[in-house]
């Protein structure tokens, strides 16, 4: 028996081989349909990824906030490309201060990651200027700058694209405060470009006594405003701790309206966690190089977004136009037109022009009766003689503050709530407000509600959130609530404000940023 399956063997193995012989190759070549063993290759990470796995560090926060002027500076721009200088001007009575410079992320939870040693550097009382009697301008004239020049290596993280503050430090008072400016990096393509809202910043800002607002500025609003200038802090005794960071990481707003937390800053934390390619600008070069914007799959504008000029408006519209799509994580936005003048040294778009509700019997634009000039007047841009409402590019527009209350979701089938589990009416505590947006009925065809946010009982008391296609394919979404981003990072709790963070709220928001940059 074992000798005949031997023979068997012997005879059979020959022909198997004879077979099994060209499929062995054509695995081994991997052709046709074979199953393949391969290499794997580890994703190459995207610069975001990669800065933020550097070292990070506490530091940059300020422990003594100037409260009374001790020490406050600004910067000759709200932003600088990598390669290029940006000024620095600073005010105090001590002797010396120092001045470092740290670069805002996630950083393992740290926030932030030190450029800069510590440099001492003597200090100079400036000159204070008085408000303008007609325009309420207040410009500082400041001198002895310390000039920072960014380096531009091949490396996009040397000096990475992004938020930045130089922390000022009064050697004798002990005394602190911010110098905020963006680096930009104008020759990287990135899938998300985050415009920080320096123009909102600079109108609530009432340094030197006047900012666009009768509520901070004695004797009444200014008509102009000028980024030559540090930014002070509002009422509330906890927005000292972002003294010089206009409203990015605490806010001016008032007391009885809303935490003194800031919007931007929580955002920036979320999406640097998550690693996406991202890159920074404000909207001052928004209105200056349109042309940036299409170097990007999105733009991205957070928290309070509140004042644009014709030509920043005109720009996104024209990107969104390009398929780059528009992410407005934000409320109130494009609400009121302005404009730029220079400063007083003659450099572009060092001053905001805005005459509001004495556009009509002020504003020199309006009183030409130029039909090129009218179209800049410096209106709501919804009223006459402008006559864009903002819903029209956005998808919604401002409606109403003080809100505080719960984000409802509507149309919960798109790809808004994937892996949320939520249905129509499912809610987030907290999210809604402190100023929302609400549908007006000039929004695009085909824009589909994905919010609908009751806070109260009358028939106006509820927001929208909302997302529409393009027809060059760009996608445009806008949820509506100025403080969505305190559901995506706890950065201030619980001494600036209570927690709302939320998981949901956390994949939202990575299902609209995938799907805006055309990933799954």
């Amino acid at each position: 028996m074992h000798i005949h399956r031997l023979f068997r063997a012997h005879r059979v193995l020959p022909r198997y081989l004879a077979i099994a012989a060209p499929m062995l190759a054509l695995l081994a070549s991997g052709c046709g349909n074979s199953v393949q063993v391969q290499k794997t290759t580890p994703p190459t990470q995207n610069p975001i990824q990669v800065e933020n796995a550097k070292a990070g560090t506490a530091d940059w926060q300020l422990t003594n906030p100037a409260t009374d002027h001790e020490i406050e500076g600004f910067a000759s721009q709200t932003s600088v490309d990598r390669g290029e200088a940006i000024n620095f001007f600073v005010n105090t009575a001590d002797p010396t201060f120092t001045l470092e410079i740290f670069r805002l992320g996630w950083y393992n939870g740290l926030g932030g990651r030190r450029l800069t040693t510590a440099v001492t550097l003597p200090g100079t009382a400036q000159p204070i200027p008085s408000p303008d009697p007609v325009t309420g301008l207040a410009e500082c004239q400041w001198t002895n700058p310390y000039v920072l020049t960014i380096p531009n290596s091949s490396d996009p993280t040397n000096w990475a694209s992004g938020v930045y503050l130089a922390k000022l430090t009064a050697t004798t008072s002990g005394k602190q405060s911010y110098i905020i400016f963006v680096v930009r990096d104008d020759a990287r393509r990135s899938d998300f470009l985050f415009q920080s809202s320096f123009n909102t910043f600079q109108a609530y800002n009432n340094w030197g006594g006047k900012s666009l607002y009768d509520w901070n500025s004695p004797g009444g609003a200014a008509v102009k405003v000028s980024f030559n200038r540090p930014y002070a802090f509002g009422d509330q005794p906890t927005s000292a701790s972002g003294v010089g960071a206009g409203e990015f990481l605490t806010n001016i707003q008032p007391a009885d309206q809303t935490y003194a937390s800031g919007w931007e800053y929580p955002f920036l934390r979320f999406v640097e966690r998550e690693g996406y390619d991202v890159t920074y600008s404000t909207d001052v070069d928004t209105h200056s190089s349109g042309d940036q914007l299409l170097n990007h799959k999105a733009f991205l504008s957070v928290g309070h977004n509140e004042y644009w000029t014709w030509e920043q408006r005109a720009h996104v519209t024209a990107a969104r136009d390009a398929r780059v799509s528009l992410g407005f994580f934000s409320a109130n936005t494009i609400y009121w037109q302005v404009r730029y003048e220079p400063g007083a040294d003659g450099a572009p778009n060092r001053t905001i022009v805005c005459y509001k509700n004495r556009a009509l019997t002020e504003d020199p634009f309006y009183l030409s009766g130029d039909p090129a000039q009218l179209q800049r007047v410096t209106v709501r841009w919804r009223d006459a003689p402008v006559n864009l409402p903002e819903d029209a590019l956005v998808g919604v527009m401002y409606y109403t503050n003080p809100v505080h209350g719960d984000f409802i979701a509507d149309s919960t089938s798109n790809f808004v709530y994937a892996n949320t589990g939520f249905s129509s009416g499912s809610s987030i505590p907290g999210l809604l407000g402190y100023e929302v947006d609400q549908m007006f009925g000039h929004a695009p065809d085909g824009t589909v509600r994905v919010a609908h946010s009751v806070y109260g009982t009358g028939a106006q008391d509820f927001s929208d959130s909302t997302f529409y296609t393009a027809s060059s394919g760009a996608t445009v979404f806008a949820i509506g609530s100025m403080q969505w981003s305190y559901g995506l990072d706890d950065y201030g709790v619980p001494d600036v404000r209570p927690s709302f963070l939320s998981s949901t709220a956390q994949q939202i928001t990575r299902n609209v940023l995938n799907h805006l940059a055309g990933k799954p």
